[in-house]
């Protein structure tokens, strides 16, 4: 087996690459098929917030396992819908939504085996006619072509691994926070049908910190700032986070990897509910991830 590390810039140690994500499969696949699917008398499924990571996310096996057993601590969602930092287009459109479509390796520099991971989940044409409701009057266009980015497989391929749940990904229509706020809010009645609805980011995106390591205390600092502000459910401050929230140029260069938290914060009933389930500190960047109710 080769012992190749995933990529340069991996904080993990050398082994096959996503031979983390291989040992995952082999320990919990039973148990993502036999989850119990969600039921209306559980009433709403809460709306997440994932810090998603780059392919080395597969190398990575507590990331790996926090991530199947938030999956684990509520019922498995009819579907999911995701948006992912890696696309924005105007107006807002979908992915395909046929059973199969091939998965938009959208990264490179890292070793090839990423980009023949499969992750092919069930048709989801549902779906995608429900969103079209939700989202209209303007037409909503399919990219019929264009698979799951890895903003939306990576978290997922850990967090339901049997790739069993119908998934829809979401463009971003803008990077402006409050239009991102307002398309969750349009999409809350989803969560009481048992749809999951997924924002997939960064808590802090700096490359910089990666060779300033002493910036790290800034990233940290941004962190704690979201976590209050999610804390009192101040969703104003939140959009408002480049002037309100400490070193927010340090710990998000653009705007990408944030504004999908207003998403998952709009499509909650409380934005003041905010719970982490993911809270650890990975080469200088926050990996925070939180569920709201």
């Amino acid at each position: 087996m080769t012992t190749t590390t995933s990529s340069p810039n991996s904080p993990f140690p050398a082994r096959a690459p996503a031979a983390a994500y291989d040992d995952l499969l082999a320990r919990v696949l039973p148990q993502a098929r036999e989850q119990r699917v969600w039921d209306p008398s559980d009433g709403p499924l809460p709306s997440l917030f994932v810090s998603h990571g780059a392919p080395f996310t597969l190398d990575d096996p507590q990331w790996l396992g926090d991530l199947f057993d938030w999956a684990r601590s509520m019922p498995k969602p009819r579907a999911i819908v995701v948006v992912s930092a890696h696309w924005e287009q105007a107006p807002v459109a979908i992915s395909g939504a046929a059973a199969g479509v091939p998965l938009y390796y959208d990264f490179s520099g890292f070793h090839p085996r990423y980009k023949t991971l499969p992750y092919a989940t069930p048709d989801a044409t549902d779906l995608a006619r429900r969103l079209t409701g939700l989202l209209g009057p303007t037409p909503v266009h399919e990219f019929a072509d264009r698979g799951l980015d890895h903003g939306a497989f990576i978290p997922l391929m850990a967090m339901y691994p049997a790739a069993d749940v119908p998934v829809v990904q979401l463009s971003m229509p803008s990077l402006d926070p409050s239009a991102l706020l307002g398309l969750g809010t349009r999409l809350r009645p989803l969560r009481e049908e048992g749809i999951l609805v997924l924002g997939s980011g960064f808590m802090t995106h700096s490359f910089t910190v990666f060779r300033r390591p002493e910036l790290a205390a800034a990233t940290a600092a941004f962190d704690e700032w979201a976590v209050d502000a999610l804390s009192r459910g101040d969703a104003d401050a939140l959009i408002d986070y480049r002037t309100k929230a400490p070193d927010a140029a340090v710990a998000h260069p653009t705007a990408d990897h944030f504004v999908p938290l207003l998403f998952t914060v709009g499509a909650a009933d409380d934005p003041g509910s905010a719970v982490s389930a993911i809270d650890r500190m990975v080469m200088g960047n926050s990996i925070r991830s939180v569920q709201l109710t």
